[in-house]
C-alpha cells in the first residue's frame, strides 16, 4: 500500500526470524545482534518513519484491541502513535478504549531510533476472537490501511 502511493519502504523482517550477524552464538547474543541490525536499518535513512508491527499476548484472554507505544526520545513519535491509535479505533475497533503508551529503554528500537518510531500492537493473540480475525487477510488489510491512513494524516499535518 505504501509503495503504491510512492513511499520508499524497507521491511526489516517479514517472518519471525532473527537478522543477527552470521557466526553469532547464543540466544542472547543473537537477539542483541538482531536488534542492533534492525536499529541500523531504522537509522540509515533521514526523514523516515519507523513502524514496528506486532501482535500482543497476555495471560488473560479477555483483553483485546490494538495499542501503540512510543518513546519521548523523538517528539514526533507521539503524534504518529496517536494517529495510528485513532485510525485503528475509527476503522476497525470502535470499542477500543486503549490509549497510546509511553515506553522506555525496554522497547529498544523505539527508544534508540533517531527517526520517529512507534510499536503498533495490532491485537491480542491470546484473545480467541481477535486471534481469528488477525489470521484473515481481510482484517490484516484493514489494519494495514489504518496504519497507512494514519501516516498520511500525520504527514499532511507536518
Amino acid at each position: 500500500m505504501f509503495r503504491i502511493y510512492g513511499y520508499e519502504v524497507e521491511v526489516t523482517r517479514d517472518t519471525d526470524r532473527s537478522i543477527h550477524d552470521d557466526g553469532v552464538e547464543g540466544i542472547a547474543n543473537q537477539k542483541s545482534s538482531d536488534m542492533d541490525n534492525r536499529l541500523e536499518i531504522f537509522n540509515k535513512h533521514d526523514n523516515a518513519i519507523c513502524i514496528s508491527i506486532h501482535q500482543n499476548k497476555y495471560t488473560d484472554p479477555k483483553y483485546s484491541g490494538g495499542q501503540v507505544f512510543y518513546s519521548d526520545t523523538n517528539s514526533q513519535s507521539k503524534y504518529i502513535a496517536q494517529a495510528i491509535q485513532n485510525k485503528l479505533r475509527e476503522y476497525i475497533q470502535p470499542e477500543n478504549d486503549r490509549e497510546i503508551k509511553l515506553c522506555g529503554k525496554e522497547l529498544f528500537l523505539c527508544y534508540y531510533s533517531k527517526n520517529p518510531t512507534v510499536m503498533a500492537e495490532c491485537g491480542f493473540l491470546s484473545n480467541p476472537e481477535e486471534a481469528e480475525l488477525l489470521k484473515t487477510e481481510d482484517y490484516q488489510n484493514k489494519v494495514a490501511f489504518s496504519i497507512f491512513a494514519a501516516v498520511n494524516e500525520y504527514l499532511s499535518k507536518k
